[in-house]
């Protein structure tokens, strides 16, 4: 993470244990935003799996800003390979887009396959990368 700010990138918060808001509590998302807090200390949250309840976001707008992604490249899935994965980026990458790539054990072959192919390419198309504000 020290790293991660040195370079002057964004990060934000996505519970301690990727809890799926829509299958627990509000008080127990809560606690565990609260939790993974106390390690990240940033007023971004993307919460996992892109949803969660109402009362939950209610309860954290005051405090953190709430990001939303737009393109998920479904690195994760063992059913399609890195070449898809890419293939995903080209076809619904839009101005402001926030792709979603996962740093997971599960999505490591597909995710180093495709991310410096996809960065390339964004880059080619006439993208431009920018930090998400932290404040």
């Amino acid at each position: 993470l020290e790293e991660v700010r040195r370079r002057g990138h964004s990060f934000g918060n996505h519970t301690m244990h990727h809890l799926q808001g829509m299958k627990v509590t509000a008080r127990r998302y809560i606690r565990d935003i609260t939790e993974a807090d106390t390690l990240i200390d940033s007023v971004l949250f993307r919460p996992p799996h892109g949803i969660m309840r109402w009362k939950q976001a209610a309860m954290i707008k005051n405090h953190y800003n709430i990001v939303m992604y737009d393109l998920v490249t479904r690195d994760y899935s063992r059913k399609i390979g890195p070449d898809r994965v890419f293939e995903n980026v080209c076809r619904y990458a839009r101005n402001g887009s926030i792709i979603v790539f996962h740093d997971s054990m599960k999505a490591a072959a597909n995710m180093r396959s495709a991310l410096p192919r996809a960065i390339e390419w964004l880059l080619a198309q006439g993208y431009e990368f920018e930090p998400i504000p932290m404040s």
